[in-house]
């Protein structure tokens, strides 16, 4: 993959990212105020269990940033598209369907 699609293919990627977790964080906010405001103080359930979910997201967001930072610096270092553990290429329809990619699909299933 040549280093102008993978650099679109990332950039696509990180702007994804970054609204979803504006959006997630923006309606956390709101749920949050919600919260504060007197109501049915007997069912917390449903609010703790969608705070749960709400950090967990978020938590899968944040790593996804980071992975898609490992792949701007491997693309940077000369190093994208090739497998982190074995230096081997990693295929262009895998890159294609996951810019960040840093094993080879062979190697990402294999039993650790």
């Amino acid at each position: 993959m040549d280093d102008d699609r993978a650099r679109a293919l990332l950039n696509a990627e990180r702007t994804e990212v970054e609204r979803s977790l504006r959006a997630l964080t923006t309606a956390r906010r709101g749920e949050l105020l919600a919260e504060q405001e007197v109501g049915d103080a007997a069912d917390r359930a449903g609010p703790l269990i969608a705070e749960g979910v709400d950090d967990a997201v978020i938590a899968e967001l944040r790593d996804r940033l980071k992975a898609i930072e490992r792949a701007e610096r491997r693309l940077k270092e000369g190093a994208f598209g090739r497998s982190v553990r074995s230096g081997l290429p990693i295929p262009d329809s895998r890159l294609e369907a996951d810019p960040t990619a840093e094993l080879t699909l062979e190697e990402a299933e294999a039993p650790q």
